[in-house]
């Protein structure tokens, strides 16, 4: 069968591969579009594969869910131009809803079970399937589910998904007050990266390690002080680390007083609101966070692919 560029330009745009791996796709088969687009995934797959060891460290955290119930999954690309393609956007927001709905305890389980979005594939497959047609690696990188019967779940993305914020709020009192609080908490963890929500979820061993790091800096710089001096040192000096990564601990962002902690604020809302209020935890993606990002010279990167090719 002659292949035409009309019949090229369909299978383009129902794969969104290639101009010649379209082409190449129907002279295999025979002109057969079905077929060409099975060959284009299973060519696809065997391609993903090799693009695995590419660094994904850019991509998009979504959220999913109300405010009863939500998930956040970070989902990496190699280049944020396709961290801002609609098609990644659109796949990205399949795996949060699949994140909504799951029963996975780990990332290992959730690429294991059957995709929502493609019932005959696993989530593996089906993100092979999605490195096959936008043409970089992908990767699901994690997942969490926040809910909350007896209040709600306020969420928060930042630069269109640069972070995503989950907040926990306990409350025998909902309205539009309070939940513009909850915004608020979000926002704030957002913004100084909190570790923990309060002091009582600080590892004893981290304390243990800290205290241990600051008697040494502080027997340091002052070798004569008696032991009384340097406990107190110590423990204003931790105490200001603890406030800087404990989310409640932290001074509210938007105080005016520039004193205020964001427990002080909750509880002032909650006063003002006759309800009792508790933060009970909070989920902050960041995309890329921890991960080794690509940075390689253009010009070079061209030079070495022409290298290669010869």
């Amino acid at each position: 069968m002659k292949i035409t560029a009309s019949m090229v330009k369909e299978l383009r745009e129902m794969t969104g591969a290639g101009m010649m791996d379209c082409k190449k796709a129907l002279n295999a088969v025979d002109g057969d579009m079905d077929k060409a687009v099975e060959f284009l995934r299973e060519n696809g797959m065997a391609k993903a594969a090799k693009k695995a060891g590419r660094i994904a460290a850019e991509g998009i955290c979504m959220i999913a869910g109300d405010d009863k119930k939500a998930a956040v999954v970070e989902v990496n690309s190699e280049t944020d131009f396709v961290a801002k393609n609609e098609k990644f956007r659109n796949y990205v927001k399949t795996v949060a809803e699949q994140a909504l709905n799951t029963k996975a305890a780990d990332i290992e389980s959730f690429l294991a079970e059957k995709s929502e979005a493609e019932p005959d594939k696993t989530v593996e497959e089906a993100l092979k399937g999605q490195i096959a047609v936008i043409g970089e690696n992908l990767k699901i990188r994690r997942f969490a589910q926040v809910e909350e019967p007896d209040g709600f779940v306020a969420g928060y993305t930042h630069m269109d998904g640069k972070i995503c914020v989950l907040v926990d709020v306990q409350t025998d009192v909902i309205n539009d007050e309070i939940r513009e609080m909850g915004k608020n908490v979000a926002m704030q963890a957002a913004a100084l990266r909190p570790v923990y929500t309060s002091d009582k979820e600080v590892d004893p061993a981290y304390i243990a390690q800290e205290t241990e790091v600051l008697t040494a800096a502080a027997k340091n710089e002052k070798p004569n002080a008696p032991e009384k001096v340097i406990t107190g040192i110590v423990k204003g000096r931790l105490n200001k680390e603890l406030k800087e990564i404990c989310l409640l601990d932290q001074i509210y962002v938007k105080a005016e007083d520039g004193k205020q902690s964001v427990k002080q604020y909750v509880d002032s809302v909650a006063k003002a609101n006759g309800a009792h209020i508790t933060i009970k935890k909070f989920v902050r993606f960041e995309t890329g966070e921890g991960l080794e990002k690509k940075n390689e010279d253009f010009a070079a990167e061209v030079a070495a692919q022409a290298q290669a090719a010869k």
